[in-house]
């Protein structure tokens, strides 16, 4: 009887996870737009306040 490869199992194991991981974050992450994220996954204040390109800037409500 062959035994068993616990190295190819454990690697399998690793693989699910990550994959299980990344569409968490996948799923998580599709209400928000990317472009007002930074590296850390916090939103950057400046991003609501400025103008698209093209577009003219955005008046303050006073």
């Amino acid at each position: 009887m062959a035994t068993p490869n616990y190295s190819y199992e454990k690697r399998q194991k690793e693989l699910a996870k990550k994959r299980k991981k990344e569409d968490k974050l996948k799923r998580k992450g599709e209400g928000k737009p990317e472009d007002e994220m930074n590296e850390d996954g916090v939103q950057n204040p400046d991003s609501a306040n400025e103008a698209q390109p093209g577009q003219p800037p955005l008046e303050s409500a006073n």
